[in-house]
């Protein structure tokens, strides 16, 4: 018996430590990364140039300000000459060197992305949106950056030995929550187009380091919440208490909007970081809210009303996006003040889509207040295969904000037709009421 329970003890152990590698996995993106391109393009005395490009590859998920921050860790006494396109947060320790300082010496240097409006001198291509990268459906033309920079060093340095894998940096890291990168591995090298596509050059040697996303490392706790109501029910669902916080919870602020905690928000703040949430006081205390609305029913169509509200007053939401799994998404017909687009992420199924703000009208979620919401309507025809409003079908199965799932109330909370307590109220009344009609009709009847 005492093996038994020590083996099972080795399992549980076993399993509780893989468990964190299917976190990275989203079934509705499953090759959704983020690609860090290691381009080696020249090989000189002692020096070498690089490319380094971030690719985000992932579908509606995207990067937020302050942005990314890249980092590694060298392997040798490299130093950074010069950079184009970037900058390291860090000069470092360069005191070894006399006449010419190197733009950075750390060991460990922190590369930044260039604000917009940088010098032209500074620029290169994908270069200088401030860290911010968009995903591949909202904008396809800006999920890419890149930077130039030669590296080399003052001591006997080898550049021929850079096309080495033991050369390449180590402890590849984006700075981005819940974010994990693994080792380069060697690919196949770059390939450039050039003089109109007539000419092609290629990198010396090329390496790519791969960072997945874990909504379970970015936070502890869920970030939204999902309420409900519908036209045939006054029962409005709310978020499920609990859902982010409990109130009153240490480690986490909320306000309500005459708080004198808001006053503190205009203070300067470490603009690398994001801000610490400070949240409206509620019975979930999350800093996204979105309701589903069951707004009309027509002969043919249906019709749903979104609201996505920004209950963080430390923080606007730029290029958000809400991605919602529902099975009559397939017959979705029109969409009113957001952008759309199917995820075909299950053959024909096709039950799965992402909505985005339009760009300067609402793709900015401003901070709790007055206008901290945005909201859109949903024409859906009315599928005979499956529509129906009954047992909750007409809510959705699943909701997520910036990639993150949001917490969902119980099915068996659901708003639910009136029918079903009509129902049960007329069988019981005729239950009673046809004995006592046959009753009357027999008294009746001997008179």
């Amino acid at each position: 018996m005492g093996l038994f329970l020590m083996l099972g003890s080795i399992m549980t152990w076993c399993l509780v430590g893989f468990t964190p590698l299917a976190y990275g996995y989203d079934p509705l993106d499953p090759n959704g990364n983020i690609t860090i391109k290691w381009d080696i393009m020249q090989i000189q005395d002692s020096s070498y140039n690089v490319k380094v490009s971030l690719f985000n590859y992932q579908l509606f998920r995207h990067m937020e300000p302050p942005g990314w921050r890249l980092s590694w860790t060298w392997i040798g006494d490299e130093v950074i000459w010069s950079m184009v396109g970037a900058e390291a947060t860090l000069q470092g320790n360069c005191s070894r060197f006399r006449n010419n300082l190197p733009h950075s010496c750390e060991k460990q240097p922190v590369i930044v992305d260039l604000l917009p409006g940088a010098p032209y001198n500074m620029q290169t291509a994908n270069c200088c949106k401030g860290g911010v990268l968009s995903s591949m459906i909202q904008d396809p033309s800006k999920y890419g950056a890149s930077f130039l920079m030669s590296v080399g060093a003052a001591s006997t340095f080898n550049a021929s030995n850079t096309t080495s894998s033991d050369t390449i940096p180590a402890n590849f890291t984006i700075e981005l929550p819940g974010y994990t990168c693994g080792p380069p591995l060697i690919v196949p090298p770059s390939r450039f187009p050039s003089d109109g596509g007539r000419r092609w050059t290629q990198a010396i040697g090329t390496w790519n380091v791969t960072c997945i996303y874990s909504q379970f490392r970015a936070s502890l706790s869920p970030k939204c919440c999902v309420s409900l109501s519908a036209f045939y029910n006054s029962t409005i669902v709310p978020c499920p208490i609990c859902s982010c916080h409990c109130p009153g919870s240490e480690g986490v602020r909320c306000a309500n909007s005459s708080s004198k905690m808001l006053p503190v928000l205009q203070l300067p703040h470490d603009v690398t970081k994001e801000a610490r949430p400070l949240v409206s006081c509620s019975r979930h205390m999350c800093p996204i809210k979105v309701h589903w609305h069951v707004k009309q029913s027509y002969r043919e169509y249906w019709r749903v009303k979104v609201t996505i509200t920004n209950l963080n007053f430390a923080k606007n939401y730029s290029q958000w996006s809400l991605v919602m799994q529902h099975p009559n998404l397939r017959s979705l017909t029109q969409v009113f003040s957001f952008n759309y687009k199917p995820l075909d992420q299950h053959g024909p199924i096709n039950d799965t889509g992402i909505f985005w703000g339009i760009q300067y009208y609402n793709d900015m979620l401003l901070q709790s207040g007055d206008e901290g919401y945005v909201q859109t309507e949903i024409l859906l025809n009315k599928d005979a295969e499956m529509f129906t409003f009954r047992e909750g079908w007409a809510f959705p199965r699943k909701i997520s904000f910036n990639g993150d799932e949001c917490v969902m109330p119980p099915p068996e909370d659901y708003p639910k037709l009136p029918n079903s307590a009509n129902t049960t109220s007329f069988f019981k009344f005729t239950f009673w009421i046809i004995p006592c009609l046959l009753f009357l009709m027999f008294i009746l009847w001997q008179l």
